[in-house]
Protein backbone atom coordinates (compact mmCIF):
# COMPACT_ATOMS: atom_id res chain seq x y z
CA UNK A 1 0.00 0.00 0.00
CA UNK A 2 1.11 3.28 -0.93
CA UNK A 3 -0.18 6.38 1.16
CA UNK A 4 -0.22 9.18 -1.16
CA UNK A 5 -0.03 12.02 1.50
CA UNK A 6 3.19 11.07 2.98
CA UNK A 7 5.91 12.71 0.92
CA UNK A 8 5.64 14.87 -2.30
CA UNK A 9 3.84 13.74 -5.62
CA UNK A 10 5.73 14.81 -8.86
CA UNK A 11 3.06 15.16 -11.74
CA UNK A 12 4.64 15.59 -15.31
CA UNK A 13 2.64 16.57 -17.85
CA UNK A 14 0.89 17.74 -15.38
CA UNK A 15 -0.88 20.78 -17.03
CA UNK A 16 -1.70 18.43 -19.86
CA UNK A 17 -4.49 16.30 -20.40
CA UNK A 18 -4.66 13.41 -18.19
CA UNK A 19 -1.59 14.96 -16.07
CA UNK A 20 -3.88 17.72 -15.04
CA UNK A 21 -6.71 15.20 -14.35
CA UNK A 22 -4.47 13.21 -11.43
CA UNK A 23 -3.76 16.50 -10.08
CA UNK A 24 -7.53 17.17 -10.05
CA UNK A 25 -8.23 13.74 -8.58
CA UNK A 26 -5.85 14.28 -6.07
CA UNK A 27 -6.81 17.46 -5.17
CA UNK A 28 -10.41 15.85 -4.52
CA UNK A 29 -8.33 13.29 -1.76
CA UNK A 30 -6.67 16.44 -0.02
CA UNK A 31 -3.14 16.49 -1.67
CA UNK A 32 -1.99 19.20 -2.85
CA UNK A 33 1.78 18.82 -1.71
CA UNK A 34 2.29 18.56 -5.76
CA UNK A 35 4.88 19.24 -8.04
CA UNK A 36 3.70 19.80 -11.20
CA UNK A 37 5.96 19.76 -14.33
CA UNK A 38 5.75 20.49 -17.96
CA UNK A 39 5.87 22.26 -20.98
CA UNK A 40 3.77 25.27 -21.08
CA UNK A 41 5.59 27.60 -23.78
CA UNK A 42 2.78 28.90 -26.05
CA UNK A 43 -0.15 26.73 -25.85
CA UNK A 44 -3.52 26.85 -23.46
CA UNK A 45 -2.69 24.37 -21.18
CA UNK A 46 -1.70 27.21 -18.44
CA UNK A 47 -6.03 26.94 -18.45
CA UNK A 48 -5.65 23.64 -16.91
CA UNK A 49 -3.95 24.46 -14.20
CA UNK A 50 -5.69 27.66 -13.11
CA UNK A 51 -8.40 25.70 -11.01
CA UNK A 52 -5.93 23.69 -9.43
CA UNK A 53 -3.87 23.59 -6.37
CA UNK A 54 -0.37 22.27 -5.76
CA UNK A 55 2.88 23.22 -4.13
CA UNK A 56 5.09 24.27 -7.27
CA UNK A 57 5.78 23.82 -10.91
CA UNK A 58 8.90 23.10 -12.82
CA UNK A 59 9.41 23.81 -16.77
CA UNK A 60 10.50 19.96 -17.30
CA UNK A 61 14.02 21.03 -18.88
CA UNK A 62 14.62 22.48 -15.58
CA UNK A 63 13.07 19.54 -13.32
CA UNK A 64 15.64 17.39 -15.64
CA UNK A 65 18.33 19.19 -14.75
CA UNK A 66 17.89 18.82 -11.22
CA UNK A 67 17.52 15.01 -11.19
CA UNK A 68 20.73 15.16 -13.25
CA UNK A 69 22.91 17.29 -11.50
CA UNK A 70 20.79 18.03 -8.32
CA UNK A 71 19.08 15.13 -6.98
CA UNK A 72 18.95 15.90 -3.49
CA UNK A 73 16.33 19.03 -4.30
CA UNK A 74 13.79 16.77 -4.75
CA UNK A 75 14.61 13.78 -2.29
CA UNK A 76 11.21 14.76 -0.62
CA UNK A 77 9.44 13.05 -4.01
CA UNK A 78 7.99 10.38 -2.82
CA UNK A 79 5.19 9.00 -5.53
CA UNK A 80 5.90 10.12 -9.86
CA UNK A 81 3.27 9.98 -12.26
CA UNK A 82 4.97 10.38 -15.29
CA UNK A 83 2.53 11.66 -17.94
CA UNK A 84 4.55 14.04 -19.74
CA UNK A 85 5.06 13.30 -23.16
CA UNK A 86 5.13 14.48 -26.87
CA UNK A 87 1.59 13.06 -27.76
CA UNK A 88 0.83 13.30 -31.44
CA UNK A 89 1.00 10.12 -34.16
CA UNK A 90 2.09 12.30 -36.88
CA UNK A 91 5.10 13.90 -35.69
CA UNK A 92 7.71 12.63 -38.06
CA UNK A 93 10.43 13.99 -36.00
CA UNK A 94 11.91 10.82 -34.53
CA UNK A 95 15.46 12.08 -32.56
CA UNK A 96 13.20 14.69 -30.89
CA UNK A 97 10.27 11.67 -29.55
CA UNK A 98 13.65 9.53 -28.51
CA UNK A 99 14.92 12.57 -26.53
CA UNK A 100 11.40 13.74 -25.27
CA UNK A 101 9.39 10.37 -24.93
CA UNK A 102 12.07 7.51 -24.25
CA UNK A 103 15.49 9.36 -22.67
CA UNK A 104 13.57 11.39 -20.48
CA UNK A 105 11.54 8.55 -18.79
CA UNK A 106 14.76 6.60 -18.56
CA UNK A 107 15.96 9.52 -16.32
CA UNK A 108 13.12 9.54 -14.24
CA UNK A 109 12.97 5.97 -13.83
CA UNK A 110 16.40 5.38 -12.51
CA UNK A 111 15.82 8.26 -10.12
CA UNK A 112 12.76 6.65 -8.83
CA UNK A 113 14.51 3.59 -8.44
CA UNK A 114 17.67 4.96 -6.53
CA UNK A 115 15.00 6.48 -3.97
CA UNK A 116 12.90 3.75 -3.29
CA UNK A 117 10.15 5.72 -4.72
CA UNK A 118 6.58 5.03 -6.53
CA UNK A 119 6.92 5.26 -10.78
CA UNK A 120 3.99 5.63 -12.82
CA UNK A 121 4.59 6.18 -16.01
CA UNK A 122 2.24 6.78 -19.19
CA UNK A 123 2.90 3.40 -21.74
CA UNK A 124 0.18 4.07 -24.30
CA UNK A 125 -2.35 1.44 -26.27
CA UNK A 126 -0.66 2.68 -29.41
CA UNK A 127 2.26 -0.27 -28.75
CA UNK A 128 0.00 -2.56 -29.92
CA UNK A 129 0.22 -1.59 -33.33
CA UNK A 130 -2.50 -2.56 -35.85
CA UNK A 131 -3.02 -5.70 -33.67
CA UNK A 132 -7.43 -5.65 -33.38
CA UNK A 133 -7.63 -9.10 -31.14
CA UNK A 134 -6.27 -10.02 -27.37
CA UNK A 135 -4.82 -6.77 -26.26
CA UNK A 136 -3.00 -8.20 -23.33
CA UNK A 137 -0.56 -6.63 -21.50
CA UNK A 138 1.81 -10.33 -21.58
CA UNK A 139 1.86 -10.16 -25.29
CA UNK A 140 5.65 -10.57 -26.04
CA UNK A 141 6.85 -6.83 -25.96
CA UNK A 142 9.49 -7.32 -29.10
CA UNK A 143 6.76 -9.02 -31.34
CA UNK A 144 4.53 -5.45 -31.37
CA UNK A 145 4.79 -3.23 -34.13
CA UNK A 146 3.70 0.68 -33.04
CA UNK A 147 2.07 2.10 -36.41
CA UNK A 148 4.04 5.84 -35.80
CA UNK A 149 6.91 6.88 -33.72
CA UNK A 150 5.05 7.88 -31.33
CA UNK A 151 4.05 4.47 -30.09
CA UNK A 152 7.29 3.05 -31.26
CA UNK A 153 8.70 5.57 -28.79
CA UNK A 154 6.46 4.38 -25.70
CA UNK A 155 7.12 0.95 -26.84
CA UNK A 156 11.14 1.79 -26.51
CA UNK A 157 10.80 2.24 -23.05
CA UNK A 158 8.46 -0.84 -22.33
CA UNK A 159 11.39 -2.81 -23.93
CA UNK A 160 14.07 -1.07 -21.61
CA UNK A 161 12.51 -1.29 -18.79
CA UNK A 162 12.05 -4.91 -19.61
CA UNK A 163 15.41 -5.92 -19.99
CA UNK A 164 17.27 -4.11 -17.73
CA UNK A 165 15.00 -5.91 -15.16
CA UNK A 166 12.91 -2.88 -14.02
CA UNK A 167 9.69 -2.84 -15.60
CA UNK A 168 8.11 -4.86 -12.54
CA UNK A 169 9.32 -2.73 -10.13
CA UNK A 170 7.31 -0.25 -11.54
CA UNK A 171 3.53 0.45 -13.43
CA UNK A 172 3.06 1.54 -16.98
CA UNK A 173 -0.47 2.73 -17.79
CA UNK A 174 -1.21 1.25 -21.74
CA UNK A 175 -4.56 4.30 -22.14
CA UNK A 176 -6.65 4.06 -24.19
CA UNK A 177 -9.11 6.43 -26.38
CA UNK A 178 -9.55 8.96 -23.48
CA UNK A 179 -11.90 11.27 -23.69
CA UNK A 180 -13.46 14.05 -21.32
CA UNK A 181 -12.53 17.74 -19.63
CA UNK A 182 -9.02 19.28 -19.92
CA UNK A 183 -8.53 17.90 -23.41
CA UNK A 184 -8.60 21.60 -25.69
CA UNK A 185 -4.89 21.97 -26.37
CA UNK A 186 -4.74 19.18 -27.81
CA UNK A 187 -5.85 19.92 -31.15
CA UNK A 188 -6.10 17.27 -34.07
CA UNK A 189 -5.15 14.97 -31.24
CA UNK A 190 -8.43 15.65 -29.13
CA UNK A 191 -10.76 13.01 -29.18
CA UNK A 192 -13.99 12.55 -31.54
CA UNK A 193 -16.56 13.81 -28.45
CA UNK A 194 -14.60 16.92 -28.60
CA UNK A 195 -13.82 17.31 -32.20
CA UNK A 196 -17.88 16.45 -33.06
CA UNK A 197 -19.01 18.90 -29.99
CA UNK A 198 -17.25 21.55 -32.62
CA UNK A 199 -18.38 20.54 -35.29
CA UNK A 200 -22.43 20.39 -34.24
CA UNK A 201 -21.38 23.91 -33.11
CA UNK A 202 -19.97 25.36 -36.22
CA UNK A 203 -21.39 23.17 -39.11
CA UNK A 204 -24.51 21.70 -36.98
CA UNK A 205 -23.25 18.17 -38.34
CA UNK A 206 -20.43 15.65 -37.19
CA UNK A 207 -18.57 14.20 -40.36
CA UNK A 208 -16.55 10.64 -39.92
CA UNK A 209 -14.67 8.30 -42.10
CA UNK A 210 -16.23 5.62 -43.95
CA UNK A 211 -15.57 2.23 -44.03
CA UNK A 212 -12.96 0.30 -45.94
CA UNK A 213 -14.02 -3.21 -44.99
CA UNK A 214 -17.16 -4.79 -45.76
CA UNK A 215 -17.49 -6.35 -42.24
CA UNK A 216 -17.59 -2.74 -40.93
CA UNK A 217 -20.75 -0.24 -42.04
CA UNK A 218 -19.14 3.31 -42.02
CA UNK A 219 -19.50 4.49 -38.32
CA UNK A 220 -19.30 0.91 -37.69
CA UNK A 221 -15.45 0.98 -36.69
CA UNK A 222 -15.19 0.45 -33.02
CA UNK A 223 -12.98 2.09 -30.32
CA UNK A 224 -12.38 1.30 -26.47
CA UNK A 225 -13.32 4.48 -25.34
CA UNK A 226 -12.77 5.59 -21.93
CA UNK A 227 -13.21 8.51 -19.70
CA UNK A 228 -10.55 10.40 -18.30
CA UNK A 229 -12.04 10.64 -14.50
CA UNK A 230 -11.83 6.55 -15.35
CA UNK A 231 -8.75 6.46 -16.60
CA UNK A 232 -7.51 8.38 -13.71
CA UNK A 233 -9.19 6.40 -11.03
CA UNK A 234 -7.50 3.09 -11.98
CA UNK A 235 -4.11 4.76 -11.77
CA UNK A 236 -5.01 5.69 -8.55
CA UNK A 237 -5.70 2.95 -7.62
CA UNK A 238 -3.03 1.56 -8.91
CA UNK A 239 -0.59 3.85 -7.11
CA UNK A 240 -2.20 3.31 -3.75
CA UNK A 241 -2.50 -0.91 -3.94
CA UNK A 242 -0.08 -2.23 -6.32
CA UNK A 243 3.66 -2.22 -6.01
CA UNK A 244 4.64 -2.30 -9.84
CA UNK A 245 3.23 -4.63 -11.73
CA UNK A 246 4.21 -3.62 -15.02
CA UNK A 247 2.54 -2.98 -17.65
CA UNK A 248 -1.62 -2.51 -16.97
CA UNK A 249 -4.08 -1.43 -19.48
CA UNK A 250 -6.54 0.95 -18.44
CA UNK A 251 -9.49 1.28 -20.65
CA UNK A 252 -13.19 0.59 -20.36
CA UNK A 253 -12.93 -2.78 -21.48
CA UNK A 254 -15.67 -1.97 -24.26
CA UNK A 255 -15.37 -2.03 -27.98
CA UNK A 256 -18.15 1.01 -28.72
CA UNK A 257 -18.95 2.10 -32.42
CA UNK A 258 -18.31 5.89 -33.68
CA UNK A 259 -21.86 6.09 -34.15
CA UNK A 260 -22.70 5.56 -31.23
CA UNK A 261 -20.42 7.76 -29.18
CA UNK A 262 -21.57 10.44 -31.68
CA UNK A 263 -25.32 9.67 -30.46
CA UNK A 264 -24.93 9.86 -27.03
CA UNK A 265 -22.91 13.65 -27.69
CA UNK A 266 -26.42 14.47 -29.79
CA UNK A 267 -28.54 13.41 -26.72
CA UNK A 268 -25.97 15.58 -24.43
CA UNK A 269 -27.19 18.18 -26.70
CA UNK A 270 -30.78 17.12 -27.34
CA UNK A 271 -30.44 17.54 -30.83
CA UNK A 272 -31.55 14.86 -33.68
CA UNK A 273 -27.71 13.26 -34.80
CA UNK A 274 -26.92 14.37 -38.30
CA UNK A 275 -23.61 12.49 -39.62
CA UNK A 276 -21.67 12.82 -43.02
CA UNK A 277 -19.44 10.02 -44.49
CA UNK A 278 -16.10 11.37 -45.91
CA UNK A 279 -13.45 10.04 -47.87
CA UNK A 280 -10.49 8.66 -45.74
CA UNK A 281 -6.84 9.61 -47.25
CA UNK A 282 -5.61 7.18 -49.33
CA UNK A 283 -2.20 7.49 -46.97
CA UNK A 284 -4.13 6.54 -43.54
CA UNK A 285 -6.33 3.31 -44.93
CA UNK A 286 -3.30 0.84 -44.83
CA UNK A 287 -2.99 1.90 -41.14
CA UNK A 288 -6.52 2.38 -39.94
CA UNK A 289 -7.49 0.16 -36.62
CA UNK A 290 -11.01 -0.94 -37.01
CA UNK A 291 -11.50 -2.07 -33.77
CA UNK A 292 -9.86 -1.86 -30.51
CA UNK A 293 -10.78 -3.20 -26.92
CA UNK A 294 -8.93 -3.18 -23.91
CA UNK A 295 -8.21 -6.50 -22.16
CA UNK A 296 -8.80 -5.47 -18.37
CA UNK A 297 -8.12 -8.89 -16.92
CA UNK A 298 -4.84 -8.29 -15.44
CA UNK A 299 -6.15 -5.03 -14.10
CA UNK A 300 -9.32 -7.02 -12.40
CA UNK A 301 -7.31 -9.77 -11.28
CA UNK A 302 -4.95 -7.06 -9.34
CA UNK A 303 -8.05 -6.24 -6.97
CA UNK A 304 -9.53 -3.22 -9.01
CA UNK A 305 -13.20 -3.34 -9.07
CA UNK A 306 -15.14 0.03 -9.59
CA UNK A 307 -17.65 0.68 -12.12
CA UNK A 308 -16.60 2.13 -15.21
CA UNK A 309 -19.25 5.35 -16.04
CA UNK A 310 -21.48 4.59 -18.74
CA UNK A 311 -20.60 6.31 -22.20
CA UNK A 312 -23.77 7.75 -22.48
CA UNK A 313 -23.50 9.37 -18.79
CA UNK A 314 -19.46 9.99 -19.20
CA UNK A 315 -20.43 11.92 -22.88
CA UNK A 316 -23.38 14.34 -20.93
CA UNK A 317 -21.19 14.46 -17.43
CA UNK A 318 -18.32 15.92 -20.64
CA UNK A 319 -20.69 18.21 -22.80
CA UNK A 320 -23.27 19.73 -19.91
CA UNK A 321 -20.41 20.52 -17.68
CA UNK A 322 -17.34 21.19 -18.93
CA UNK A 323 -17.62 21.77 -22.96
CA UNK A 324 -20.93 23.94 -23.18
CA UNK A 325 -20.11 25.70 -19.85
CA UNK A 326 -16.38 26.33 -21.47
CA UNK A 327 -14.90 24.87 -18.19
CA UNK A 328 -12.30 22.73 -16.86
CA UNK A 329 -11.67 20.62 -14.01
CA UNK A 330 -11.58 21.95 -10.80
CA UNK A 331 -14.14 24.53 -11.92
CA UNK A 332 -17.25 22.63 -10.81
CA UNK A 333 -19.11 24.62 -8.71
CA UNK A 334 -18.43 28.02 -10.41
CA UNK A 335 -20.28 30.65 -12.23
CA UNK A 336 -19.11 32.04 -15.32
Amino acid sequence: MTDLTKGRILVTGGAGFIGSAIVWALNRRGCENILISDFLRKSDKWKNLAPLKYADYLEADDLETLILNQPQQLADVRTIFHLGAHSSTTEMDAAYLVRNNYEYTKALAHFALEGGRRFLYASSAATYGAREIGLREDLRLSSLRPLNMYGYSKQMFDCYAQRAGILETMTGLKYFNVFGPNEAHKSDMSSLVYKAFHQIEEAGQVRLFKSYRPEYPDGGQKRDFVYVKDAVDATLWLAENVTGGGLFNVGSGRATTWLTLVDALYTALERKPKVEFIEMPVSMRSKYQYYTCADLAKLRSAGYQNGQTSLTAAVQDYVRNYLVPGKYLGDEGTTN
